[in-house]
């Protein structure tokens, strides 16, 4: 009786590599042992980049309200707490874009954070 193999089962298995492969450069997209290293480091960087990409945004948002507080004289630290003990729920997104596309709101805003 012949071996059994699962050969149909493997090459889906190689196919579908191959496949998240596509673009990658050189022997990362040629050869299987070299494929499923480069997959496997791949997934992970974008695991961890999806939440490092939350960080960075926030960064950056906290780096546009600090600029936009100096300009009208405030810490950064004082605005945020100013607008705390105001009772004011908007998240750091909805401040900077205020502070750049709608400066005389944010001078509103600067102006309850200062009571």
């Amino acid at each position: 009786m012949p071996r059994a193999t699962n050969g149909s089962a493997a090459a889906r298995k190689r196919r579908r590599l191959r496949q998240a492969a596509k673009g990658y450069f050189g022997a990362r997209s040629k050869q299987h042992r070299t494929i499923k290293v480069a997959v496997l480091r791949a997934g992970q960087a974008a695991f961890r980049d999806r939440r490092r990409r939350k960080r960075d945004y926030r960064s950056l948002w906290i780096t546009r309200i600090t600029a936009a507080c100096r300009m009208r004289g405030i810490s950064y630290a004082r605005f945020i707490h100013g607008l705390k003990q105001a009772a004011v729920a908007l998240d750091r997104k909805m401040l900077s874009e205020l502070a750049i596309c709608d400066p005389a709101a944010f001078d509103k805003l600067v102006g309850m954070a200062r009571q």
